[in-house]
């Protein structure tokens, strides 16, 4: 009986996380690794880890004991993200070149003005610097100068300008745009501001071509097809979708539906509940045309009754509350339907478990102190503490929805206001591309053209 109760017990145990915070009693993997310096036998140690505030990596160091070759990489251990990630800095000061940066092995570095490029394959996945960066490509570049010059003056003396620009950007002698893109979205680069948005940094997502998603191995994303007699029996149904846990990585199940909001429109939630680990997330996704125009909604709160207002916060909403500092761009978070005052709750757990570079050795003692600040002030706003505070939600798409307590009258705190997307919000939804207006007329001239190249 007593080995039967021991097994239930540990049967019903979460299992072991492979993956676990560094600590002295943590294990290192050791492999037997070929040399590419030398020909012969060399080390390879693997360590299993999770970065403070960010994510599952895998770190991985050789060394060579034939002929001193060292060399490191980093890999993410993490799910590709849904949408590629671009992230644009502009480099003014000596501060800036030590911007902590997370360059993953499907990420391609750009030096705008010098129409520099270090592609995927040549700096594979490394945790450095801006200025790591950059002295890692100069050393590359400076390899194979010497047989340059015998071969072709003329490219040895071009690459040695442009090793002279680059030893100019890591002194910090002129100003530089740098630019890393990646695909898998698992890249990043240290915000100096935060919590708040940093006004030499911007961030942008997309979505990936055909030919990414196969670079990236990721199968094809499967043509839409519309929907036939049995549409009102889909919409109703849960759907349940097997999937691996973010967290823990153990087997659980995502569940979807269909659900019209009245006064509103139809969306798409999703949820995924892990039993192994209590992990639990949820998204939100809206249906429906495209908007004309962009929706602001303000939101002055004034009690703890604002807190239970339903909400619907979409993926292109950005969220800001000013008497807190707070400040979300399009695309944190994703999609959530939920209370503000459970939205706000999450905001702050996900600030605080996975803000990247705000934690660990890595951060300052002067940055631990700013964002344990601002922590408090968002957790005066959860409370309301110290009230009214100013809620702002901007959507360009017009997805986004606040619930109105005083309908069908008018909300005396709550203000919606209507507004015409810029250019540069169109081109980053990708709306400038779309053709609304004599597409066919523009597809019988082409087809006319191409029958009149055959004959």
């Amino acid at each position: 009986m007593a080995e039967d109760q021991q097994k239930a017990d540990t049967a019903g145990e979460a299992p072991d996380r492979i993956f676990e915070p560094v600590s002295a009693d943590q294990q290192v993997t050791e492999i037997e690794s070929y040399c590419m310096n030398c020909g012969e036998n060399g080390l390879t140690r693997l360590l299993l880890t999770v970065i403070p505030h960010f994510r599952e990596v895998v770190l991985m160091a050789f060394e060579c004991p034939h002929c001193g070759f060292k060399n490191n990489e980093i890999q993410s251990a993490t799910a590709v993200a849904e949408k590629g990630m671009r992230q644009t800095c502009r480099i003014q000061a000596k501060k800036d070149l030590s911007r902590q940066v997370v360059k993953s092995e499907s990420a391609t570095v750009r030096f705008e003005e010098l129409d520099f490029e270090i592609p995927p394959a040549t700096q594979r996945g490394v945790l450095t610097t801006v200025e790591g960066l950059i002295t890692k490509a100069v050393e590359g570049l400076s390899l194979e100068q010497p047989a340059r010059k015998l071969i072709d003056e003329n490219v040895y003396n071009k690459i040695e300008s442009v090793i002279a620009t680059l030893n100019s950007y890591a002194e910090a002698s002129e100003p530089f745009t740098f630019t890393i893109d990646d695909p898998a979205g698992n890249s990043y680069v240290e915000n100096l501001c935060a919590p708040a948005a940093d006004p030499q940094l911007s961030i942008k997502h997309y979505k990936r071509t055909a030919q990414q998603n196969e670079e990236l191995g990721l199968q094809p994303e499967p043509e839409e097809s519309g929907l036939g007699e049995d549409d009102l029996a889909f919409k109703e149904e849960i759907h349940t979708f097997g999937g691996v846990c973010s967290s823990c990585h153990a087997a659980c199940e995502t569940k979807m539906h269909m659900l019209d909001i009245p006064h509103f429109k139809e969306v798409i939630i999703w949820a995924t509940n892990c039993d192994s680990c209590g992990y639990r997330s949820n998204e939100v996704k809206a249906g429906g045309a495209i908007s004309e125009k962009g929706k602001r909604i303000t939101l002055r709160m004034t009690d703890t009754e604002d807190l239970s207002r339903d909400i619907l916060k979409s993926e292109t909403c950005g969220l800001s509350v000013p008497e807190a500092e707070l400040e979300l761009t399009a695309g944190t978070l994703g999609g959530r339907f939920t209370t503000v005052e459970g939205l706000l709750r999450q905001i702050h757990d996900e600030l605080e478990a996975r803000a990247p570079f705000q934690a660990g050795d890595s951060a300052t003692s002067e940055e631990k102190v700013r964002f344990s600040k601002f922590l408090d002030k968002l957790d005066e706003v959860i409370q309301m503490k110290n009230p009214p505070y100013t809620l702002i939600l901007d959507d360009p798409l017009a997805n986004s929805y606040l619930q109105n307590i005083y309908a069908p009258d008018e909300d005396p705190n709550m203000t919606i206001e209507m507004y015409e997307r810029t250019w540069e919000q169109n081109e980053f939804l990708g709306l400038n591309d779309v053709v609304l207006e004599d597409y066919e007329t523009k597809e019988g001239h082409d087809d006319k053209g191409e029958k009149a190249q055959e004959s």
